[in-house]
């Protein structure tokens, strides 16, 4: 996990840590389970800490076959772009003029410091929510606790109820946030079209002195 092990270490000796890799592995023996096993943790490989900027927080991995690899809202080439990811790409577009991609990849941002957080890191599939309440939870809040207490600014990006609700774990005196509705097909409509978080979050950037986002994905 780059950087960010000895900063997480703690928890793998934690007993809730043995608890939810014993479930998760009892899960994979008996169903799909998806992301598969090496990239749980792509988001962590992908975005080093001393190198995260801006935090996306997504819920669940999907759970189709072959679409989660470990970046929340991100699908590897060659999957059909779903509806959340399309509506995040009509938003990039009105807000940056950048043109959808051929593609649902965002490895490209994962790259360029946005780290793709989902607060659960697996689930069954076809089953949605089916990992959740089992500790990924602890987990998560520990990387966005440690996330939140860089020194530098760092910009949280929040859509939907369940990533609004960690809000109070972040400084907003120190860090910016931005909170919408989830893109999804269900609830685009209700603020998330129209908030322009790209823009504002290389803003945000900037005015902290440090280099904005390349959003291209």
């Amino acid at each position: 996990m780059t950087d960010w092990n000895p900063l997480l270490r703690e928890q793998f000796a934690e007993p809730y840590w043995d608890d939810l890799m014993a479930f998760v592995a009892h899960e994979r023996s008996t169903h799909p389970v998806y992301p598969p096993h090496d990239e749980v943790f792509a988001a962590l490989h992908l975005t080093p800490y001393a190198e995260t900027r801006v935090v996306i927080l997504g819920q669940d991995p999907y759970h189709g076959p072959g679409q989660a690899h470990g970046l929340c809202f991100s699908v590897r080439h060659g999957v059909r772009v779903p509806p959340s990811l399309a509506n995040i790409y009509r938003e990039l577009r009105d807000d940056l003029g950048i043109d959808p991609p051929g593609h649902g990849n965002l490895e490209r941002w994962a790259r360029s410091g946005v780290l793709l957080l989902n607060t659960t890191l697996t689930v069954r599939g076809g089953a949605a929510a089916s990992h959740q309440g089992r500790g990924w939870e602890r987990f998560t809040d520990r990387v966005i606790d440690t996330v939140a207490a860089k020194s530098t600014r760092v910009v949280f990006i929040l859509w939907g109820a369940a990533a609004r609700r960690k809000r109070s774990m972040i400084d907003a005196q120190r860090h910016t946030i931005i909170e919408s509705a989830h893109p999804s097909p269900l609830s685009a409509r209700n603020g998330f079209f129209g908030s322009r978080p790209f823009s504002r979050a290389n803003a945000a950037l900037i005015d902290a002195g440090l280099q904005p986002v390349d959003w291209q994905p």
